[in-house]
């Protein structure tokens, strides 16, 4: 088995992007060296940025998938819980008209006796 190596390859796009921006910030006076070690350190922050991007990529994908797991998942219960609310719905107008009804009932026999 080959072991993973910790250090990752740099793509040629990162090296040119990293040493024209340190070109285009190059100092008069400065030595081809120090530009090579200033590109080497922005391909690091690109390498590094990259890295941040794709766990949150990662991340994000993950949650998304729990969420559709969830919204998927959970559907005949929704659907039993609105059968339910349904019943429940129906028999609350009844019970009302039922209490009003008593209550003009009681409010008309109290004045007539």
């Amino acid at each position: 088995m080959a072991k993973y190596s910790g250090k990752s390859k740099i793509s040629e796009k990162t090296k040119d992007e990293a040493l024209k921006i340190a070109r285009g910030t190059q100092k008069p006076g400065q030595t081809k060296e120090q530009t090579k070690l200033i590109a080497q350190g922005i391909q690091k922050g690109i390498e590094q940025y990259k890295k941040t991007q794709k766990e949150k990529s990662r991340e994000l994908d993950k949650k998304l998938n729990k969420a559709k797991a969830n919204v998927l998942l959970p559907e005949s219960s929704t659907q039993n819980e609105a059968n339910i609310a349904s019943v429940t719905a129906s028999k609350l107008p009844w019970i009302l008209l039922l209490f009003s009804w008593l209550g003009f009932v009681a409010y008309f026999m109290r004045e007539y006796i």
